[in-house]
């Protein structure tokens, strides 16, 4: 039975062309292959997830303490790189 592979999309802001996927399957028949491939390819984009949600979760938190300190919103729209939303949000 051949695979219906439409509903693979690629997070994280990765660029990859249909034409790739279609090829990398066209040379990797073999199923066994293709799954350790695509788990691979899995924790690696979690991975890069996690490292982004962490460095966000700092963002936050230096954001909290410069609310604190009373520094003006634009001021820490400049300094984090957090949204006027969400530096609202944590008051």
């Amino acid at each position: 039975m051949e695979n219906d592979w439409s509903h693979i999309r690629y997070n994280d802001g990765e660029k990859q062309s249909q034409k790739w996927v279609v090829r990398y399957r066209e040379l990797t028949p073999d199923e066994r292959t293709r799954d350790i491939y695509e788990r691979r390819e899995k924790a690696r984009r979690d991975q890069a997830a996690e490292k982004r949600w962490a460095i966000k979760k700092r963002e936050f938190e230096f954001a909290k303490k410069l609310l604190a300190r009373n520094r003006p919103i634009d001021e820490i729209i400049e300094d984090t790189g957090l949204t006027r939303e969400e530096i609202e949000s944590l008051k």
